[in-house]
């Protein structure tokens, strides 16, 4: 079985083909194992470590130096600097919203302008965040608006 990796361009879909004679065992383990990893993050919580995907993740929030990841009514710490969630999630509607939010547009419920030309998104678990002016001519290309 040969293995091919080819680089792409950040503007292009990553996609994963599987080109074989038949289906058996050893290839849908392989695929059920992408499938699984796909759109996941491991997230911490004291000494435990856990799998989330990314659809549930409302924002990711830079604290002192810590990256938090924002679930309906859950908080997971996670290791990767916000820059390289922005860089790697982007694909996948997360906008950074400010210098420490990267919002999920797909738990964005709407947007309402704010004073200083700062918008605000509510989100569908109730919270908001707050959308710098720096930001917010990219959210309106993205939105449309």
């Amino acid at each position: 079985m040969k293995v091919r990796i080819e680089n792409i361009s950040k503007s292009e879909e990553e996609n994963i083909l599987i080109r074989c004679y038949k289906v058996n065992e050893e290839i849908r383990e392989i695929a059920d194992f992408i499938r699984a990893r796909d759109g996941m993050i491991s997230g911490y919580e004291e000494a435990q470590i856990f799998q989330i995907a990314l659809r549930d993740i409302y924002y990711f929030e830079g604290v002192d130096n810590k990256v938090y990841a924002y679930l309906k009514d859950h908080v997971y710490e996670v290791k990767n600097k916000l820059y390289e969630l922005e860089e790697d999630y982007h694909n996948r509607k997360f906008f950074r919203c400010s210098k420490s939010i990267l919002v999920n547009l797909l738990k964005v419920e709407c947007v309402k302008p704010a004073m200083n030309g700062r918008f605000t998104a509510k989100l569908l678990n109730r919270e908001e965040v707050i959308i710098s002016r720096q930001y917010v001519p990219e959210l309106k290309k993205i939105l449309q608006i």
